[in-house]
């Protein structure tokens, strides 16, 4: 058999990928109307458990309050649905 053909197959992984994770914005709706959502609530609430490099707001779902958002990104829908109600939207 060939040498190519005995020798072990290796992967490649990036060492400079950024793990975020993403949240969609039907999970918001345990928040109260008017209150500010961080990365440290989202914590305590359970939506995240280690943010790793970061957390990105997506526009999946139906909000019906008035948040104050505060993560390090977020998806034009998201971004549109949460200003729509009065919310504002803060890039950390």
């Amino acid at each position: 058999m060939p040498l190519y053909r005995r020798l072990p197959k290796r992967g490649f992984t990036n060492r400079n990928t950024k793990e975020i994770v993403a949240i969609n914005i039907s999970e918001l709706e345990r928040f109260r109307s008017g209150s500010n959502v961080t990365i440290e609530k989202m914590m305590e609430v359970g939506l995240v458990k280690d943010p790793r490099d970061g957390v990105k707001i997506l526009g999946n779902g139906e909000l019906t309050k008035k948040l104050n958002v505060k993560a390090n990104a977020f998806s034009e829908s998201a971004k549109a649905k949460i200003e729509e109600l009065g919310g504002t939207v803060e890039v950390i």
